[in-house]
């Protein structure tokens, strides 16, 4: 029966790839056609062991920032370099509230078996908008990520246990000196009790510097998070 009622759906609502809109056979994610599907830049070993920076060649091991200690978090893990199409479905998400990619996400996460890599978090933590941000964009695409791709620890998401307590400008328009600078004492904590001996996974859409989870780290760290990890969906390159 489920596969009938599938079948009328694409019949009545035929699928369309995320990527380029091409028409797709069926409607079950990830919702890419082959080109784009191959398009996709998925970040696997050889990579740091620390951050997740990928490498050319070799064997995991740790980046110089890493091994300098440059990092507030013990891990961090994205799925795919931030580029197209994986960059047009986040824009869309991001700036256009497009939720429609949620599923698809979900399905790649669970197709390269990234979460394997993550421990078993006490507390999975989005990385907060300010309210003046939040208010214009009327969502947090990290909470969004985060309870669409990460369901089996939906019921450990404390969405308002960080929050950014001063207005930025977008990490986007910075250079990565500014980026710091730009974070810098604007998270705090509204239950540092929760973090104290926890396993901490955060989450956000995007890691281009680590600024962002770098300051997110160091706010948990200070409660006396255990272990922190940080999960993205992509990873911006060469930057």
């Amino acid at each position: 029966m489920p596969s009938l009622l599938e079948a009328a759906q694409d019949l009545l609502f035929p699928p369309l790839c995320l990527g380029c809109q091409q028409p797709l056979a069926a409607s079950r994610p990830p919702l890419l056609c082959t080109a784009c599907n191959g398009r996709l830049d998925i970040i696997r070993s050889p990579r740091c062991l620390c951050c997740g920076t990928p490498f050319i060649a070799g064997a995991d091991h740790l980046c110089g920032d890493c091994l300098a200690g440059h990092h507030a978090f013990d891990l961090s893990r994205s799925l795919l370099s931030y580029r197209p199409p994986a960059s047009d479905l986040i824009r869309s998400l991001k700036f256009g509230g497009d939720l429609s990619c949620i599923a698809t996400w979900q399905a790649l996460i669970v197709r390269e078996g990234l979460l394997e890599d993550f421990a078993e978090p006490d507390i999975v933590v989005p990385v907060p908008l300010h309210t003046q941000r939040l208010r214009q964009r009327g969502f947090n695409q990290a909470l969004v990520i985060a309870k669409g791709c990460l369901p089996g620890w939906r019921k450990k998401i404390a969405a308002g246990l960080l929050v950014r307590h001063c207005p930025t400008r977008p990490q986007s328009e910075l250079s990565g000196k500014e980026r710091r600078a730009n974070l810098k004492n604007v998270f705090s904590l509204t239950d540092a009790g929760q973090v104290a001996g926890a396993k901490v996974l955060l989450v956000d859409d995007v890691y281009t510097t680590g600024s962002t989870v770098d300051e997110c780290s160091k706010t948990l760290r200070r409660a006396g998070a255990k272990r922190i990890e940080v999960f993205t969906l992509a990873r911006s390159l060469g930057r």
